[in-house]
């Protein structure tokens, strides 16, 4: 029994309980793919249809994380199929089940407002954006947001953090920014503004059909 209801896995050389953070960032990027596409139907077509189906598979998944097991969530079972052939990047369990309480109260806020209540407010669409924000985090840069506040909630740092950022290192070579660079990033921004400035009319023109453009001709 103790092996259905138990929190990371015992891994040899690590003294705690670890889990994979490669299937996690995985299972990051489909949830959020999928709260993406429901919050933007929701937003441009005004059907939250789709938002509520998420916050019940989301709701699930996460009961099954926090209170079960994690290799028995779904999202995390897909994860590991996708990235089953890379070798393991081990965390530790501890700041992992912490944020992930943080994400079960969100979504019970939302399964209360949105799926029990049909309502939407300024809460839900905090919420949403706060969702959107930790899962891109989570999934596209290894950036656990919700695992930050591990530390400061129990006054100690969490260890074996995902790419060795617990650890007290100096930056390597090859990770360190130059000035140059960060003038490349701010003309690249004001590159894309200017964009918007300058096309905005342009770009905002309906598209045509292409085989209608080039029978047409």
């Amino acid at each position: 029994m103790s092996k259905v209801f138990k929190f990371g896995e015992d891994v040899p050389g690590y003294e705690i309980p670890v889990l994979n953070e490669r299937e996690i960032r995985a299972a990051a990027g489909i949830l959020f793919a999928w709260a993406f596409m429901a919050i933007n139907t929701a937003i441009m077509k005004g059907s939250f249809t789709q938002l509520k189906y998420f916050i019940l598979a989301f709701l699930v998944d996460f009961i099954i994380r926090v209170f079960i097991n994690p290799k028995f969530a779904p999202t995390l079972i897909i994860g590991r199929l996708i990235v089953r052939r890379q070798v393991p990047e081990y965390v530790g369990a501890a700041q992992k089940k912490f944020a992930w309480v943080i994400g079960l109260f969100l979504v019970l806020v939302m399964l209360a407002l949105v799926v029990y209540l049909n309502t939407y407010s300024v809460i839900t669409g905090l919420i949403c954006l706060i969702c959107l924000i930790f899962l891109l985090f989570e999934s596209a840069f290894g950036i656990c947001l919700g695992c930050l506040f591990y530390g400061w909630y129990y006054g100690k740092k969490a260890r074996y953090c995902p790419g060795e950022v617990c650890e007290i290192k100096d930056r390597h070579e090859i990770q360190k920014i130059s000035w140059p660079q960060i003038f490349i990033v701010l003309g690249f921004i004001a590159f894309v503004a200017a964009s918007v400035y300058l096309f905005s009319e342009t770009f905002s023109e309906k598209p045509q059909d292409l085989f209608k453009l080039l029978g047409s001709k």
